[in-house]
């Protein structure tokens, strides 16, 4: 990189510090730094859900498997199709959390079952959340390693340093407002390089034939085919709403919004803004693997794993190194840094939320201001906590993008089924419910380790189907009385109809790769 492409990167990560700087001045409160005061806007709110979303684990990932990752291509398409339809079902089951008045989820779970539930679910949520931090942190760290020729420890320190003192000045207020600017600054980049790549792409996009199938008609059961449309289009919906309505990170946003009819529109947003970006992506790697073919020696050039195979998650910032001119790089590597950034520091804010709501402020009896100091010190530990995952991410599995999803997927299910419960029948009990938890995620652990063949995509319907079956067994062998609790189901018109179109769109772009 030339110096006037670091003086870009200097100059953005100084604004952006000043910045968290300014925002965060005059907090006091934990409803401050973790809620922002409920004073954002649902644009900002849905803005930041979509930034964190398609960060920089996507940004990496998606690209190696469009273009490289034997058995991918655009089949990650079938996955978006689930994402309107998810937002839609969220529109209705998430209202009893919003309504629940409470920073952290988990506390809903205490609510309506027992505290119990609260602290495994928030145990859980910590220990999967932060080793799926730790794999973003992995990923932007190899880029920076890879464009500065600092060692991987060097660069996971910079990155962090600053990812950290940017989240403990601003809170979430920084975090959602800056991530309207990252989202910006992500997309310039992205369309900056799909221009670069559209001569190799048109030239060769007959010769990519086995990488723009976008749909797969099968059950991914026993075929050991991980990307089947059926598994990615279940498997991504139930993942989906478990991830958008009951993982902190997320739902921290929708929390957030003033009042339900916000975060319905939040919700809404996020289900028409998320495929355009991730659609860019899929390109993108398209545009790579093009870009391959001309040039034969590129991914001989990526640094190697740990197996001693090419790194595929970096054949962006490789190409954006080799290709860009001084400044443009800088400008893609400030997009790349603000996606890590949008990431991580909402990751952060989130651990910090579910340690000092879930139990520190429990178990402790301190004032105000020292809750607002220990979320201050929760986030600083959970960020030296992903920077210990992020040195075992390449056992984890070959790209972010599956790392991420795989981790997240073994829980997912369980941790829906918890919600469910809670939400639509809390008479099931609390140790019905944890019993039915237990069963699900060893149901998961099970399929992973003995049933290889089976999608990983599926595991967040199996762990919902065997918690919840084993929760409503349990309870009924308890000779306990289930009812169900009803909920609102009013959504205006103009919401529904918009996913619903989203969802109709997203399934013909994919027929149209497929032809």
């Amino acid at each position: 990189m030339d110096v006037l492409d670091w003086w870009v990167i200097a100059i953005y990560l100084a604004l952006m510090l000043l910045g968290a700087w300014y925002l965060g001045r005059k907090q006091g409160s934990r409803a401050d730094y973790y809620l922002a005061g409920k004073s954002l806007p649902s644009w900002t709110l849905a803005t930041s859900i979509v930034a964190t979303q398609c960060s920089t684990n996507s940004l990496l990932g998606a690209p190696a498997f469009v273009g490289f990752v034997a058995g991918g291509g655009m089949l990650w398409l079938q996955y978006e199709l689930a994402v309107p339809l998810a937002m839609l079902v969220l529109c209705f089951v998430f209202m009893p959390i919003r309504q629940a008045n409470v920073i952290s989820i988990y506390e809903f779970l205490e609510q309506r079952l027992d505290v119990r539930c609260r602290l495994v679910a928030s145990g859980c949520f910590l220990f999967f959340r932060g080793v799926a931090t730790g794999v973003t942190v992995y990923g932007v760290a190899s880029v920076i390693a890879l464009l500065t020729g600092i060692s991987y420890t060097t660069a996971v320190v910079l990155l962090m340093g600053i990812t950290i003192a940017y989240d403990l000045m601003g809170g979430m207020k920084a975090v959602v407002l800056s991530d309207v600017v990252q989202m910006v600054l992500l997309f310039g980049a992205v369309v900056l390089s799909l221009f670069w790549l559209s001569e190799p792409l048109m030239s060769h996009y007959h010769g990519l034939s086995d990488r723009t199938q976008a749909l797969a008609n099968d059950w991914g059961l026993m075929s050991g085919n991980q990307y089947g449309f059926w598994p990615m289009f279940f498997g991504g919906l139930f993942l989906y709403v478990a991830y958008y309505g009951c993982d902190q990170s997320q739902a921290q946003r929708l929390l957030s919004a003033q009042n339900p009819a916000t975060t319905q529109t939040v919700l809404m947003l996020n289900g028409l803004l998320r495929f355009p970006l991730v659609l860019c992506y899929c390109v993108v790697g398209l545009g790579l693997a093009a870009y391959a073919i001309e040039h034969p020696a590129f991914v001989a050039t990526l640094p190697t794993t740990s197996d001693g195979s090419p790194n595929l998650n970096l054949v962006f910032p490789a190409f954006v190194s080799l290709e860009f001119a001084p400044g443009l790089a800088g400008l893609a590597m400030v997009g790349l840094f603000a996606a890590a950034m949008s990431s991580i520091d909402s990751a952060l804010n989130s651990l910090s939320a579910s340690t000092v709501e879930d139990y520190v402020s429990r178990y402790t009896k301190l004032s105000e201001r020292q809750l607002f100091l220990a979320s201050k010190v929760a986030t600083f530990g959970w960020g030296a906590f992903a920077v210990l995952l992020s040195y075992q991410v390449e056992h984890i599995a070959p790209t972010v993008l599956e790392a991420i999803n795989k981790v997240g997927s073994l829980a997912n299910g369980p941790f829906l089924a918890i919600f469910a419960i809670a939400i639509f029948a809390p008479s099931v009990g609390a140790t019905a419910t944890l019993i039915g938890f237990i069963v699900g995620l060893a149901a998961n652990i099970i399929v992973w380790l003995w049933l290889p063949s089976v999608s990983w995509l599926w595991w967040n319907l199996t762990g919902l189907a065997s918690s919840s079956l084993i929760a409503l067994i349990s309870a009924k062998a308890s000779h306990r009385a289930i009812t169900w609790q009803p909920i609102s189901m009013s959504l205006s018109t103009w919401k529904w109809q918009s996913l619903v179109s989203m969802t109709v769109l997203i399934f013909l772009t994919t027929i149209w790769f497929q032809m």
